[in-house]
């Protein structure tokens, strides 16, 4: 992987991360398209790593305020809205680590084909198209409890599967439940927090086991998916309101069809 390469590469992964337009669909059209080479295990931790700056920089003030919160609830016993968010977003999390312990080595070898790529970025996109219309509602995230909790977390589950987008099933599970875009999306981002952590810790081990790392690419990676990650939340939380989920949902029908057009090109 040359400089450009991960240059762009990092930019659609910090892109595509927290939009609900499923990143391994986009980071597959450059190796089939174009022919680039696997971004490799550092990299990937590089633009998680990035991912996560921008998240947590984002959310700074939630993440301290839930953090001190969280901690009296156990030291203290003092509970209070703030602290029973941040269990939320802990059991929520359960789901997609257990599934990914589980199912992980399954996954990986059995559904990583561009076939079902293509289906699920198509398929969850009418899915959000249908919750958009269909759901969403008055509720804001004071009004989570154990069970919206567990219903988003096992959706964040299915997101192992690629092409699923992991903003875009949470957001999608959220806006079923009653919930209105701007609270599905926040809870979304901030449900990405532990589950980031947990992905890149685990593929920061596999990473101690590779021999060499090409720095500069890792600190490109690192700067470039913070930066586009951190301007795409931004943007997002600021427009979701007035243009839903309708602008995001056919995007994700006209790269399904890309996807199914590559599918056929490369058989015939």
């Amino acid at each position: 992987m040359d400089f450009m390469q991960a240059v762009w590469l990092a930019i659609i992964q910090g892109l595509s991360e927290f939009l609900p337009i499923s990143s391994s669909a986009h980071l597959i059209l450059p190796s089939a398209v174009l022919g680039w080479p696997d971004q490799g295990l550092a990299f990937d931790v590089a633009v998680h790593v990035g991912s996560l700056i921008a998240v947590v920089g984002y959310f700074r003030h939630d993440v301290s305020m839930l953090g001190r919160a969280w901690l009296k609830s156990i030291f203290l016993r003092r509970h209070s809205p703030e602290s029973h968010l941040a269990w939320y977003i802990a059991l929520a999390t359960l789901p997609a680590a257990l599934a990914g312990l589980f199912l992980g080595g399954f996954i990986e070898a059995n559904l990583r084909s561009m076939a079902v790529i293509a289906f699920t970025t198509i398929f969850f996109g009418l899915l959000l198209a249908w919750a958009d219309r269909r759901g969403g509602g008055g509720q804001s995230i004071d009004q989570f409890s154990w069970r919206t909790a567990l219903v988003v977390g096992a959706a964040q589950a299915l997101a192992l599967i690629p092409g699923t987008s992991r903003s875009g099933i949470t957001i999608t599970a959220a806006l079923a439940l009653g919930f209105d875009r701007e609270t599905a999306a926040r809870f979304s981002f901030l449900l990405a927090i532990p589950v980031i952590l947990l992905s890149g810790g685990y593929k920061g081990l596999q990473l101690l086991d590779t021999e060499s790392v090409d720095w500069m690419l890792i600190c490109v990676g690192v700067v470039l998916s913070a930066i586009t990650a951190y301007l795409c939340i931004t943007l997002f939380l600021k427009l979701i309101q007035r243009i839903g989920m309708m602008p995001f949902v056919i995007y994700r029908m006209l790269l399904g069809a890309v996807l199914i057009g590559l599918i056929y090109s490369q058989s015939v």
